[in-house]
C-alpha cells in the first residue's frame, strides 16, 4: 500500500500545507505568509519550512532544533537571515542550525530562495531563507497563543504592539518544552539509542525519561519616525534552549544560548530618482556547550566541547529609479568569529580534569559590493544582478594557515507573460561561498587547503493560473566546482565536482467555493564527477528520493478549514554508503486537522500528524554529522509516530 500510494504521487506534492500559506513562486524564490499565524503544531520553523515548501527537505536532529537543505543543499551552501541580520549556529554537528534561532511564532514571512539568486548576502551559493518578524504597528493590539501536544508538549506565547505615528513598540515572548517523543514502534529517544547505540553512549538510568528540550524565546522592536520618510528601527531577540537531547549524536546540548540585535535607518523618497537610503549594523552571538553527562560514558567523568560564534556586519543599500530602470547599489561588510574548547569534568566533584582546543579561533572577514537592475519591457521582466566578495580566514593557530578567496557573483532572471493566466521563467546565476572554520580547521577533521566552492546553475519553468486551478513547474540543473564534501574514507573533507539536477511541481484545484485540492511534488538527483580518493561510488549524499503530499480543504463555515493530507516518500534508492548513508524504506503517513474560527478574537486548532503511527525515517545518516556509530552502522533517527495536537490563539 505505501509504495502504490508513493508511486502515485510521482508528480505531486502539497504546496499549501496544513501550516502556512504560500504566495506564488518566482524563478529565485517561494514566499511563506503570515507564519506566526499558521504554524500551529511546533515553533520549530525547519518544520514548519518542511512541510510549506517542496524544495525544503528536513534534517532531523532532536525534537526541536531541526536543520533544513534546499534541493539537497545545507549547511554554508545555504544563507540565513533574519531581519537582514546573517546568522550562523555555533556548533560543528549543526545542533544548533541558524533557523533554531528564531521561533515561528515571532515570523511574519519567510522567502525560500532556490538557486543562486541572491547578490545581497554572502555566501548564498545554491539558496537561503529570509525571515522577516512581525513589525509594531500603531495600533493596539495583542495576541495570547497556547498550545498542547502529545509526548506532554507545551507551548505559551503573548505579544503586544501599539504605539502612535512618530513611536511604534511591539514585544513578544513564548516558551515551549516537551517530553521525548515516541517513534511508530513506541521507543522514546533514548529507547532509540538503546537499540542502536554503543554502550558508552546509551542514557544513564536517571536520565533516560528525561525532557527532551525546554526552550525560551523573547522580541522587541522599536520603530522611530525621526522626520518625513525616515525612520529608526531597533530590534532584539533573545533565545535560550536548556538540556536538549540529540539521541544519535555521542554529545547532548547543556544549553543553547544566542542573542541578535538591529539597528537600521531607512530613508524613503529622497528625490524623483533617488528613492531609498537603508544602512544597517547587526550583531548575533550563539554560545553552546554540549557534553557527555547524561550519557554512560559519562558517569564518572564527561567530557563538554564549549562552541561559541559571533557575527557582525554592515549594510548599506542605495536604490534609484532611472526612468523606467530600477537599481540597487550596496555593500556588505561582516566578521565572523568562531572557536571550540573542550574539557573533561570528574562528575562527582564538578572539578575540571583536563582542557584543550576542538576549534581554533578564527575570524572570517567578508568585503562586498553588489547591485541589482530591474526592467520592464511590456510583457518581459528582466533583472540583471552581481556581487564581488573578498574574504580573508585567519586561525589563530601556529600549524594551521590562514587562506584568502575572491568571487564574482551574477544572475539573470527574467519572466514573459504569455498572457494574463499563462507565464513561463527563466534563471541562470553563478554564486560562491568560502569554506568554513570547521571545514578548514576543526582537529579531527580539517582540511586548510580547501578551494571555495562556485555554483552555475540554470532554472526553468511554467505557471498557469485562473479562477479554477492554479499549476506551476519548475526544473533546474546546478554545476558545483570544488564542492566541499566529507571523505570517510580520508577522515577529513575534500574537494570535488559534482551536479545536481531535478525539478517541483505543484498545482492546486478549487472545485466548489468550500472545497479545494492542493497538489505539488519534489525529485532530484545528485552525482559527483569522480569518487573520492579511496572510494569507488559517486551518488551524492543528503538527496531525499522523490516526495509529495496531497491536501484536500473543506471550509466548512467562514474561516474555519478542516483538511485531510497525505505524504509520502519513495525508497532511498540512490545514497552514499561510503561516507555513511544507508538505504531508507519507502513510507505514506495521513495527516487532520480542523481550525475553528469561535469570533474574530479567538481560534481553536486540533489536530493529528502520522494518525496511523507509521515508524520511519526522513533525514539520512551522511558522516558531514558526528553521529553515534555501532558495529559499522550509523544510527538512524525516526520521527514522531502518532502525534496529537491543539492551539488556542487569543487576539485583542
Amino acid at each position: 500500500m505505501k509504495k502504490m500510494i508513493s508511486l502515485s504521487l510521482l508528480t505531486i506534492s502539497a504546496l499549501y500545507s496544513a501550516e502556512v500559506a504560500l504566495v506564488p513562486i518566482t524563478v529565485e524564490s517561494t514566499v511563506m505568509t503570515d507564519v506566526a499565524q499558521k504554524a500551529q503544531m511546533s515553533a520549530d520553523v525547519a518544520q514548519a519550512l518542511t512541510e510549506a515548501v517542496p524544495s525544503v527537505d528536513m534534517s532531523r536532529r532532536s525534537g526541536i532544533a531541526n536543520d533544513i537543505l534546499i534541493r539537497g543543499q545545507k549547511r554554508d551552501n545555504i544563507s540565513v537571515e533574519v531581519d537582514g541580520t546573517k546568522v550562523f549556529g555555533a556548533c560543528p554537528n549543526r545542533m544548533d542550525p541558524p533557523v533554531s534561532h528564531i521561533v515561528a511564532n515571532q515570523i511574519q514571512d519567510i522567502e525560500v530562495i532556490e538557486g543562486p539568486y541572491d547578490v545581497e548576502n554572502f555566501g548564498t551559493l545554491s539558496g537561503g531563507v529570509k525571515i522577516t518578524t512581525k513589525k509594531p504597528t500603531a495600533e493596539e493590539q495583542g495576541e495570547l497563543n497556547v498550545g498542547f501536544g502529545s509526548y506532554g508538549y507545551k507551548k505559551f506565547g503573548a505579544s503586544v504592539s501599539g504605539g502612535t505615528e512618530r513611536v511604534r513598540v511591539s514585544a513578544s515572548a513564548s516558551i515551549e518544552s516537551s517530553d521525548q517523543y515516541r517513534d511508530g514502534n513506541g521507543d522514546t529517544l533514548a529507547d532509540q539509542m538503546d537499540k542502536g547505540g554503543a554502550p558508552g553512549n546509551k542514557y544513564q538510568a536517571q536520565y533516560h525519561d528525561m525532557e527532551a528540550y525546554e526552550k525560551k524565546s523573547a522580541m522587541a522592536k522599536v520603530y522611530i519616525k525621526t522626520f518625513e520618510d525616515q525612520e529608526l528601527r531597533l530590534s532584539a531577540t533573545v533565545n535560550n534552549s536548556d538540556d536538549i537531547l540529540y539521541a544519535n549524536t555521542p554529545m547532548d546540548a547543556f544549553y543553547d544560548n544566542s542573542v541578535i540585535y538591529n539597528i537600521e535607518y531607512n530613508i524613503d523618497n529622497i528625490n524623483d530618482v533617488y528613492k531609498n537610503i537603508n544602512l544597517q549594523y547587526y550583531h548575533s552571538e550563539v554560545d553552546h556547550p554540549m557534553d557527555t553527562k547524561y550519557r554512560v560514558a559519562g558517569a564518572t567523568a564527561y567530557m563538554t566541547n564549549q562552541l561559541q560564534t559571533t557575527m557582525q556586519g554592515f549594510k548599506f543599500k542605495n536604490s534609484f529609479d532611472i526612468n523606467s530602470y530600477k537599481l540597487l547599489v550596496g555593500l556588505d561588510a561582516s566578521v565572523r568569529m568562531w572557536q571550540g574548547e573542550k574539557y573533561k569534568t570528574n562528575t562527582a566533584t564538578a572539578t575540571e580534569l583536563a582542557r584543550f582546543v576542538s576549534l581554533p579561533h578564527t575570524k572570517t572577514t567578508n568585503r562586498a559590493i553588489f547591485t541589482k537592475l530591474d526592467k520592464t519591457f511590456d510583457a518581459l521582466d528582466l533583472t540583471l544582478a552581481a556581487r564581488y566578495d573578498t574574504t580573508d580566514i585567519t586561525p589563530d593557530s601556529a600549524i594551521r594557515h590562514a587562506n584568502d578567496y575572491s568571487a564574482l557573483s551574477a544572475n539573470f532572471t527574467s519572466t514573459y507573460h504569455l498572457n494574463k493566466a499563462n507565464k513561463i521563467f527563466l534563471g541562470i546565476g553563478q554564486a560562491s561561498r568560502v569554506p568554513d572554520a570547521r571545514e578548514l580547521y576543526i582537529v579531527t577533521a580539517g582540511n586548510d587547503n580547501l578551494d571555495q566552492v562556485t555554483n552555475q546553475e540554470i532554472d526553468l519553468g511554467y505557471e498557469i493560473e485562473n479562477s479554477m486551478f492554479k499549476f506551476k513547474l519548475k526544473g533546474f540543473y546546478s554545476k558545483l566546482k570544488d564542492y566541499i564534501y566529507y571523505n570517510k574514507a580520508a577522515g577529513t573533507f575534500a574537494n570535488v565536482d559534482a551536479s545536481i539536477y531535478g525539478g517541483e511541481l505543484s498545482a492546486s484545484l478549487y472545485a466548489t467555493d468550500d472545497l479545494s485540492f492542493d497538489l505539488g511534488a519534489s525529485y532530484k538527483v545528485g552525482e559527483r564527477d569522480e569518487p573520492l580518493a579511496g572510494q569507488t561510488g559517486t551518488n551524492m549524499a543528503d538527496i531525499a528520493p522523490l516526495r509529495g503530499n496531497i491536501a484536500a480543504n473543506y471550509e466548512y463555515m467562514a474561516n474555519s478549514i478542516a483538511t485531510v493530507e497525505v505524504v509520502a516518500s519513495e525508497k532511498w534508492r540512490d545514497y552514499d554508503a561510503e561516507n555513511g548513508e544507508q538505504e531508507l524504506g519507502s513510507w505514506t503517513i495521513l495527516n487532520l486537522k480542523i481550525k475553528q474560527a469561535i469570533n474574530k478574537y479567538f481560534d481553536f486548532t486540533l489536530g493529528v500528524n502520522n494518525l496511523f503511527d507509521e515508524t520511519y525515517a526522513q533525514s539520512n545518516t551522511y558522516y558531514d554529522l558526528t553521529l553515534v556509530t555501532t558495529g559499522g552502522q550509523t544510527m538512524l533517527l525516526n520521527e514522531p509516530g502518532r502525534y496529537i495536537y491543539t492551539n488556542l490563539d487569543f487576539k485583542f
